[in-house]
């Protein structure tokens, strides 16, 4: 094997690094100097630019729209190079991104959660790498227990470097990174990673995942196991991806010694994303290492092009669902039915014909007023059961398992009144400033405390943003007036209709 082939698979020892000081004192800058530069990618600025330009031109072509984050490869270039900028050619150069978050699993030492470089900017041999060491030490200093400034992982790491060339030559010097290694191997702090950095997944910010997929299987076991890993990712459920790499494990597939050098990263990036539909996954390109003419067929590792996209059109589309007339009486005589039929124990005889609105998957609620006062209101966002079917049990909910109120009785439901809101699915937002009052409600969600005000109650009210965020925290969360600075925010419109 040749000098970049015995690099790519060389497999790097782990040095268990004990140290406490999570915010160390510098007051020297230092640059992070190429390290890998002549080994898994060339050390001359012509040669280098020569290879990248080969690369980017036989690469796949722009996929997808509005791509906010790739998982890119970062072996020898002779090996992953052409995959690699398959997944940068999916980003838009015009987006003036003010900020690339790299995320790289450490594979030279095992320490205790985050490392952030905040001592200088990072080198190749294209020249400097601007670090933006104001937010990294902002980030260090908003999370030190967890986030910490100790450089020594960062410099003989190759999965940041690696992916740095790409990003030079589709930016040049607009380039300014955010270089972060992940020291642990558990889930929970990849969690806890993801919650830190969601305020920054925005279109404002790109964000590269610096990952390998199988090493060492044959040519064949790598093409399996990597389907089933890049599978997994695709669904956007960090579950699946957890699942898919035991489950490649328990296969005990000869050579096999990770299905995912990068796993914590990438879990790191779906714990951003999950739940969340308009973050889509699309799979670009897959090769591995036997595809290469310097590699052989019998010890291969894998790479894959993964984007990650923001699906802008899917929002129009999402709040342009409306109810006919007829759609909505139906929808509240099915309710008062519901009701009746359940407070009598009978059957309700009715001849409904449900449309496909009707039929759509979608969160609803269903409140009762009597002489014009509450008297029940349950609902639920459920994005996976027809609405009909959700109008049926929030009515029957909402009459009898409202713990704020008697059961309603048969001999009063002549009384009254029934009102149905039927919601667009929840848009997570970053500041009460995106909120607007009588048109969007707000759902607040911190742990397994949530809560949530209908838009009508801010016009009910005449409540102010801040009382009307106050007030859902406090009143319906249960995390204090105000604990939504520390939750996560959501906003939802609602058609809204009674009798």
């Amino acid at each position: 094997m040749n000098f970049y082939h015995c690099i790519a698979f060389i497999i790097l020892s782990i040095i268990i690094t004990l140290h406490c000081n999570g915010q160390q004192e510098n007051t020297t800058m230092k640059n992070r100097k190429a390290y890998v530069a002549g080994k898994f990618y060339p050390e001359e600025k012509a040669e280098l630019q020569e290879e990248l330009k080969k690369y980017f031109a036989n690469a796949k072509p722009n996929l997808t729209n509005s791509t906010i984050a790739v998982i890119s490869p970062h072996a020898g270039y002779v090996f992953s190079g052409q995959v690699a900028a398959s997944a940068f050619n999916q980003i838009d150069i015009n987006n003036d991104y003010e900020n690339v978050f790299i995320l790289a699993s450490s594979h030279v030492m095992l320490f205790d959660g985050i490392s952030v470089y905040c001592d200088g900017n990072y080198e190749t041999p294209l020249g400097e790498v601007k670090v933006n060491t104001t937010l990294a030490n902002k980030l260090v200093k908003e999370n030190s227990d967890f986030i910490q400034n100790y450089p020594q992982p960062h410099f003989t790491e190759h999965s940041i470097e690696v992916q740095l060339p790409f990003l030079q030559y589709k930016f040049g010097k607009k380039l300014q990174i955010i270089p972060i290694v992940l020291g642990t191997d558990n889930p929970a702090d990849c969690k806890k990673l993801a919650e830190i950095l969601k305020p920054y997944f925005n279109s404002k910010n790109l964000f590269v995942i610096s990952s390998d997929f199988s090493h060492y299987p044959s040519y064949t076991d790598a093409k399996k196991a990597d389907m089933s890993t890049a599978s997994a990712i695709l669904t956007n459920n960090p579950n699946e991806l957890v699942t898919a790499i035991a489950n490649n494990k328990k296969a005990k597939t000869g050579g096999l010694v990770t299905s995912l050098c990068g796993w914590t990263s990438v879990l790191t990036l779906m714990y951003v994303t999950e739940n969340n539909p308009d973050f889509k996954y699309s799979e670009i390109q897959y090769l591995n290492s036997g595809d290469s003419p310097y590699g052989d067929k019998i010890k291969v590792v894998g790479y894959h092009a993964i984007a990650i996209s923001k699906q802008i059109t899917n929002e129009k589309d999402k709040n342009s669902f409306s109810l006919s007339e007829d759609e909505k009486k139906t929808l509240l005589n099915l309710a008062r039915n519901s009701i009746s039929c359940y407070l009598q124990n009978s059957k309700d005889s009715a001849n409904y014909n449900f449309s496909d609105n009707l039929k759509t998957h979608c969160g609803a609620f269903v409140t009762l007023h009597k002489n014009g006062k509450l008297r029940g209101c349950i609902g639920s966002f459920s994005q996976d059961t027809a609405l009909y079917k959700i109008i049926q049990n929030m009515a029957i909910s909402s009459a009898v398992h409202d713990n704020r109120f008697a059961q309603v009785n048969s001999s009063e439901l002549d009384s009254i009144e029934i009102e149905i809101s039927v919601l667009t699915p929840l848009k997570k937002i970053n500041s009460i400033n995106e909120l607007e009052l009588g048109k969007h409600g707000i759902y607040i969600k911190q742990g397994r405390n949530s809560g949530t005000f209908l838009p009508q109650v801010a016009t009910e009210t005449n409540w102010t943003k801040e009382e009307f965020v106050g007030h859902c925290s406090q009143d319906k969360t249960g995390i204090g007036w105000d604990g939504w600075k520390a939750a996560e925010l959501f906003v939802y419109e609602a058609i809204i209709f009674h009798e």
